[in-house]
């Protein structure tokens, strides 16, 4: 495996791995907070935010305090995140794939090279993804077009990936590849390798600077030791595996929820009219006005305690896992978390799509000026509720309500 170089940040807020409670988390949330509005509105790429948590190494927060990182919880890494989604739910699912890597492949290495791969992360290097085909019959899956060819001691890949959430703004990209046996395997590859081309194609009505477009593999090579395949108990073959990027989505949406909030609350506050058959010239002293403000921060709420809820039936199947508990133990809980997970995004998202359409009950007609922005929140929640739709979760929930019939132990759950 090639050294990896993890290059220098565009601005250094922060040295050292973040402690999830670590006071300056607050300057680099407000940073980034700062400019989502008009990054959005302008489609800048947020390369600079990504810069700014590159040199934090916020990235290492589930890595050991031994290791470089911050020994950090599920709770407390879902904490982080639902924060850093209320900043810039874009800059937070930029993330989503990073996290997945490590908890897949790094935080507890098994050879030299996940080892090497800690490091990296450790140094603040950042995780994409390049798994979808969009040509496949069944999205998100496999059979992957995307086949190992030997090549010498190694191996060469051509392809096309799509929805690459994440890899323009990172320092390697996990790839899911098909094995010339018929299995499947994850490559961990630097972007920057002869025959990587990222393209920013992604189209989409929300989600806009998360990069989520094309990844070309043109002839790529691939050493050895940058081959992981798929196995029981390892990476993508450990059973409810998923349930982290799932409920790190359902996370995006909780923060886009605060976000909600606090924007309605700074417009209710700001008003200088009302309507005419209002029942008082006062904007804040509108009943009606103060009841639609007090149902988003109950949704806030709601949407908040499920994810940390979620995040701790997390943390228990990591410790029964960790402790060396039998496995039916440890799938037990992970099938928890699991559960637990599908149920919070069957509500979250219902709760985030009609808080950010309350909104504009809170603000009138100016809120919905284009220079405001505030339909971004509508529809990047709408784009990540659509992700995994929650009618196929919904229906897997009532099957299990009827009769017990366990969750599919697949990536969607």
């Amino acid at each position: 495996m090639n050294e990896i170089v993890v290059p220098s940040a565009a601005a250094t807020l922060l040295g050292g791995p973040l402690r999830p409670d670590a006071p300056a988390l607050d300057a680099l949330f407000d940073t980034i907070a700062a400019g989502s509005a008009q990054r959005e509105y302008e489609r800048i790429l947020p390369h600079e935010p990504l810069g700014l948590i590159r040199s934090a190494k916020l990235g290492a927060l589930r890595l050991p305090v031994e290791a470089g990182g911050a020994g950090a919880s599920f709770r407390e890494l879902f904490g982080v995140v639902l924060r850093l989604a209320t900043a810039d739910a874009n800059v937070a699912h930029i993330l989503r794939n990073h996290f997945t890597f490590v908890e897949r492949y790094a935080r507890t290495p098994r050879n030299a090279a996940e080892e090497g791969w800690r490091r990296a992360v450790a140094d603040g290097a950042i995780v994409g993804l390049a798994n979808t085909e969009s040509d496949a019959k069944v999205v998100g899956g496999s059979p992957f077009a995307t086949v190992l060819r030997p090549d010498g001691d190694g191996w060469r890949i051509s392809g096309r990936k799509y929805y690459s959430t994440g890899t323009i703004f990172s320092d390697l990209v996990l790839v899911r590849v098909a094995t010339p046996e018929g299995g499947n395997a994850s490559l961990i590859l630097p972007v920057k390798r002869e025959g990587i081309e990222i393209v920013d194609d992604w189209d989409g009505i929300g989600q806009r600077l998360t990069g989520s477009g094309t990844t070309i593999f043109n002839d790529v090579r691939v050493e050895p030791d940058e081959v992981v395949p798929d196995g029981t108990g390892v990476g993508y073959g450990t059973a409810y595996s998923s349930t982290l990027p799932q409920l790190y989505l359902t996370t995006v949406n909780a923060g886009i929820l605060a976000a909600v909030l606090r924007d309605a609350t700074a417009l209710l506050k700001s008003r200088k009219h009302t309507y005419f058959f209002a029942p008082t010239p006062v904007a804040t002293e509108d009943p009606i006005l103060q009841q639609a403000l007090g149902e988003i921060s109950a949704a806030a709420y709601a949407a908040e305690a499920l994810v940390l809820a979620t995040a701790d039936a997390l943390d228990v199947a990591d410790a029964l896992r960790a402790s060396g508990a039998s496995s039916e133990e440890v799938n037990a809980a992970a099938h928890g978390a699991a559960l637990k997970a599908a149920r919070a995004k069957v509500i979250i998202d219902d709760l985030t799509l009609r808080s950010a359409s309350q909104l504009f009950d809170v603000g009138g007609a100016s809120a919905a000026h284009r220079a405001v922005n505030l339909d971004r929140h509508w529809r990047n929640a709408r784009t990540l509720a659509s992700h995994n739709p929650r009618s196929y979760k919904a229906r897997l929930l009532g099957l299990h309500a009827i009769d017990g019939t366990p969750l599919p132990p697949s990536s969607f759950f």
